[in-house]
Formats: structure tokens, sequence, C-alpha cells
């Protein structure tokens, strides 16, 4: 009796045992084969979005068979809390599996209605972006700069719709100015900016907005992400940096941004400026002088005049010894970084070199060298000659 019981048994084991092996054989083919959708899926994440909202939200649009598989394959691919939030356009029959790896992966969003209020260096943008229903290619639909015309139809109507994505992109080394102007003129936010937040307060990044939501709320999300940036980098510093404060860092790293638009050339101009610091050199860096005229509410579309160079400001650094008084624009983590990780080099001079870059100098004599070829290449391209970067009274 106990044999047959025992027998009975281990054949129902076995039995489950082949069963569950068929269903995790059926559930890798449903997660890694086709999907269900025969057409294109703008698959939109939600910031916060939790695996279980998404997975049921895939289930009900049709771009997945299975909500459970799909949420057991995203934790076995060790995905299930990297989602970003986007759009993204999945080709049809997107597998599980490749839908995974895209809303795991982020990356700019490629399908949707969204309105990104874009804050630059030289003007504020105001960009609708959508499908283009006749190609299937997710491109700019209209553009508009405040101040120039009214708000284009097409604009208006998105920002109405209730499926709209908002967003502020803000570029590294715009100004406090810069980012309330352009929330200004975002007109689906409320709330008056009464004071300009302080220069190099605000972190560059992308921020999502909402409808009816307070600008202020907005500056203060911006303002906490940069002093926590700020005192991350401060924190991690090598000794013997020449700065006394971490707002002193913050005021090098806004003109080491201003300064090149070259990403691996900011430890190179960090370490310019550090080693003039450290010899009592004056720092004598156009971007400075520039705020100084503007105040940060303007871009000067021309080189500086003489009387401009000659006279006593406190951000005129040909003419004071050591940093401004404040920042002069908003730096990104990198130039912060630069600022207090700068190469170690000799160098005391740069000037442009024609390629977008610089030409760097230990002396005097080989800094005027390098000046005399930009201008020459100025010459050439018919540019106007402006004054160079860098160059020593």
């Amino acid at each position: 009796m106990w044999r047959n019981i025992a027998s009975n048994c281990l054949t129902l084991a076995i039995v489950l045992l082949v069963a569950a092996a068929a269903a995790v054989a059926w559930a890798k083919r449903e997660f890694s084969g086709p999907g269900p959708s025969a057409i294109a899926q703008c698959v939109q994440i939600s910031p916060g979005a939790s695996l279980n909202a998404v997975s049921n939200q895939l289930a009900a649009q049709g771009a997945i068979s299975n909500a459970y598989i799909f949420r057991a394959g995203a934790d076995y691919m060790d995905k299930a809390r990297d989602l970003k939030f986007g759009s993204f356009l999945m080709p049809p029959q997107a597998s599980m599996e490749q839908i995974v790896q895209t809303v795991t992966a982020g990356g700019p969003s490629t399908c949707g209605t969204e309105v990104i209020v874009r804050v630059g260096v030289r003007e504020n943008t105001v960009l609708l972006r959508d499908t283009n229903q006749q190609t299937g290619a997710y491109e700019e639909m209209a553009r508009w700069n405040p101040g120039q015309g009214e708000r284009p139809a097409p604009i208006v109507q998105a920002q109405d719709r209730a499926d709209v994505r908002l967003s502020l992109v803000m570029a590294e080394g715009v100004t406090s100015w810069q980012v309330v102007e352009a929330l200004r003129a975002a007109n689906f936010m409320t709330g008056d900016v009464a004071e300009i937040p302080a220069e190099g307060s605000l972190a560059p990044d992308t921020y999502l907005l909402d409808k009816g939501g307070d600008r202020n709320a907005v500056l203060a999300q911006m303002a906490s992400r940069q002093a926590a940036i700020l005192a991350a980098e401060w924190e991690a510093r090598p000794f013997g940096m020449p700065y006394d404060t971490p707002e002193e860092a913050l005021i090098m790293a806004s003109i080491v941004e201003k300064e090149t638009g070259q990403a691996d050339e900011r430890p190179q101009v960090a370490s310019v400026f550090v080693n003039r610091l450290r010899q009592g050199m004056r720092l004598q860096t156009d971007p400075t002088v520039i705020y100084g005229v503007t105040n940060g509410q303007a871009v000067l579309d021309r080189g500086l005049r003489r009387s401009e160079l000659d006279t006593a400001t406190p951000f005129n650094t040909y003419r004071i010894d050591g940093l401004p008084p404040t920042p002069i624009a908003n730096p990104g983590r990198a130039a912060i970084r630069a600022a207090l990780n700068p190469d170690e080099t000799d160098y005391l001079y740069f000037v442009a070199d024609g390629t977008g870059g610089h030409a760097f100098s230990r002396t005097l004599d080989e800094h005027n060298a390098a000046v005399a070829s930009w201008r020459e290449i100025e010459r050439q391209q018919g540019l106007p000659a402006d004054s160079p970067v860098q160059t020593a009274d």
C-alpha cells in the first residue's frame, strides 16, 4: 500500500515538474517572442510609475499579452526598478523583452505629444514635438521664440491636451534671468516670480512641468538639485584647491562653463585659472567682463570694446584681483567637477584655435604666437577681430 502511495506521489511530482518546466518555457517564449500588436505602439511612462501600473497599462493597450509575465521578466533581468519616464515608440510585434530594454534605458522621447520649454545660452524657445502621421517619424512640429510674434496655434492647442508631456530643458551656462524668462513664457503655469534666483544656484537639467504648476516650485527644485551637486563635489574635492568656500568654487565653475563649449576641455581651462589664482595673476577672462556689461540679461553679439575692458567693475577680471563677486551663469555638474578637479598643468593662457577648441600656452610669448594665429584665422574667415581670451597686460 505504502509503495503504491509513494509511486503515485512520485508520478505526480514528475508530472508537476514537467508542467512547471513547460509553463516556464512558454513564459520565456511569450516574453522574448513577437508581441501581439500589429501596429507601432507609443509606450508612455509617467514619472514615478510602478512596474505593476506600467505592465497593466501595456496589457490594456495591447502592447503585451500578459502583465504578470512582463513583470516577472523585468524582475529576472534585474530591471524592475529601472523604469525611465518618457514616451517610447515600439515597432509592431515588439517583444516584452524589447519593451523592458527600451523603457529602462531611457533617452529622448520618440513618440507622443511634447511641449518643451528650452532655455538656451543664446535664446529661449518653446518647441512642439509629435509623431508625424504620414511618415511615422517623431519630429519638431512647431517652434516659437518668446517675444517674436504670437504663440503658434499648434503649440497653444497641444498645451490644452490631456495627454501632452510638458518639460523644461535648461542648458549648461544659462543665466538665472534666462531661466525665469523661460518659465514666464510657459503660460500654462502659475505663480509670479518676484525675485531672480542667485546666479549659479540653479542646476542645468530636464524638469517635468505640470499644467497649472507653480513656477516658484520649479525654481526651488532647480536650486535644491544644484545645492546637492555642489555639496557632493565639494566634499569629494582634493586638498590644496585655492577656494575658501563652495561658493568660490561655484564662481570658478561658471567661468569655466562660459569659456569652453567642449566638454573635454573643461579641466584644462580650469587649470589655467587655478594656476593664475595660485600665482596671484588676474584671471583676465572676457565672459566675466561681458556679465558686468549685460548683468546676465542679454547676449552680447559683438566683441568687447576697449572702454569696457578698461572700466573697473566688480566683474572686470582684467582690473580686479581674484574671483568676481558672484557666478556669471549656472554651471553644470561637469564644470563644477572641473573647477574642483582641474588638470595638473603649467598653462597660464589660452585662446581660440579655429577648431572650436583652444590653444593653451605656458608663457606669454607662446600665447602671443597663438593669438597671432587666431587673428589670421579671423582674417581669412572674414570674422571681426574680437578681443582674445586670456591676453595678459
